[in-house]
């Protein structure tokens, strides 16, 4: 008698094969989920504003709706979550979703310190044969990003040599806003503040529209990590998807004088990495709001690219941004002879769609592009740069540890203090 597999019996959007998701902010990036977990079971709903609240339950009315998303993540019959929250309570939604087996598909950045990068990437690779992940970087959807990664893996610049990334967004904020009135009544503002420092209310925290409501508090310390966590997460993701690097063994930074209450707006990141089968040591490099890698060609205004990557090798250079690539061979000896072309059957595929990816995977082989492991690397090497910022200094990294080996006041900033009641391992 041949039994067939499940999915193939009934395929895979069968009702008797469909996620149980609950989604983790209902409004803004969570809106951006609709279609894609519209195809499957949504079994609950949870943000803190119960007018966001209401505006995922009209799309989901048979969802169980919560405002409060750690009895949410009790609701025994949840196998997969999506969390759109605010980025201060990423890596608390994630790891509590991982340790409860679930699927999770976390809106980056994957957290808001070293300490819960690395977190959450260490619950998820003690789970990885169970459940799939993917972290938000929806921009890797994008075929430029394969075509990239097949060039310089495949030696079209020739021996690799630095890779830099950078992103233009400038959104100065002079410190956290004062208070100002109370919050609504529809507004759990404190299940909003969550496990961070409070500061009062204030509506302009609130005030930005659908999709770019982060705006207006991710530059705050307490609530994101500024551009690094923000277009800094999708650009360094088109140099990352290409270099296969784990953790740096340095990081050094500098930018805007320190600002307690907020983070930088010009900055410069720099991180040594050490050699791997396919190429030698490197160094990676973040630049934003005005900061910007030298050209490596006096033809070429690196600046007309607001958010973009420069790869730099031993025989040419190859610029990119999220949907287009240049290769520049470098020199009169550069004539292209060392490079072959892959084989049409071997060119990387489309990927189906980033959140569909998420939902296959979870239904089979457990595998995405940008899974806890490969973005938790690289937002634990970004925030390892905003804390060299911090202390003004060149630090060294053990990654294998996770600490700071020579500046032990850097070492204290790889975590955060968290208010009474919350924890990052529930």
């Amino acid at each position: 008698m041949l039994i067939l597999p499940h999915t193939r019996l009934f395929g895979a959007d069968a009702p008797s094969n469909k996620l149980n998701i609950a989604l983790i902010g209902t409004w803004g990036r969570g809106e951006a989920h609709f279609g894609a977990i519209g195809r499957e079971n949504v079994v609950a709903l949870c943000d803190v504003n119960e007018e966001h609240l209401a505006f995922g339950a009209k799309r989901f009315p048979q969802a169980k709706t919560y405002v409060d998303w750690r009895q949410c993540l009790d609701q025994k019959d949840i196998n997969a979550v999506v969390c759109c929250t605010a980025d201060h309570t990423h890596a608390f939604v994630g790891n509590w979703a991982l340790n409860r087996g679930h699927h999770l598909y976390l809106e980056k950045p994957m957290g808001n310190s070293v300490e819960e990068a690395r977190v959450v990437r260490a619950n998820y690779l003690k789970n990885k044969h169970k459940v799939a992940t993917q972290v938000g970087t929806q921009r890797h959807e994008f075929e430029n990003f394969n075509r990239v990664r097949e060039l310089v893996l495949d030696g079209a610049i020739g021996e690799l040599e630095s890779v830099c990334a950078w992103g233009n967004r400038q959104i100065p904020r002079p410190g956290y806003l004062p208070a100002e009135g109370e919050p609504p009544k529809h507004l759990h503002y404190d299940l909003w503040i969550g496990p961070s420092p409070f500061h009062p209310y204030n509506p302009g925290y609130f005030s930005g529209g659908p999709g770019m409501n982060c705006l207006q508090w991710n530059m705050y310390w307490d609530f994101g990590s500024g551009q690094v966590g923000d277009m800094g997460s999708h650009t360094m993701d088109i140099a990352w998807n290409a270099i296969d690097a784990a953790l740096p063994t340095s990081a050094e930074a500098k930018g805007d004088p320190f600002h307690p209450e907020v983070t930088p707006v010009r900055l410069e990141m720099h991180f040594d990495f050490p050699a791997n089968q396919a190429r030698p040591p490197i160094r990676v490099s973040w630049y934003q709001g005005g900061a910007m890698p030298e050209s490596p060609n006096r033809c070429i205004d690196l600046t007309k690219i607001d958010h973009g990557a420069l790869f730099e090798g031993s025989k040419g250079f190859l610029v990119s941004d999220f949907t287009s690539r240049v290769l520049y061979p470098g020199g009169d000896k550069a004539d292209l002879t060392y490079y072959k072309p892959r084989a049409k059957e071997a060119v990387l595929p489309k990927m189906r769609g980033f959140q569909q990816e998420w939902i296959d995977a979870c239904k089979g082989n457990l595998k995405t592009s940008c899974d806890c492991e490969y973005s938790g690397n690289m937002i634990e090497t970004m925030l390892l740069g905003l804390v060299a910022y911090r202390v003004g200094k060149k630090i060294a990294y053990d990654g294998a540890a996770g600490r700071v080996t020579d500046h032990p006041d850097a070492e204290a900033l790889l975590r955060r203090t968290y208010r009474p009641g919350w924890t990052l391992n529930g």
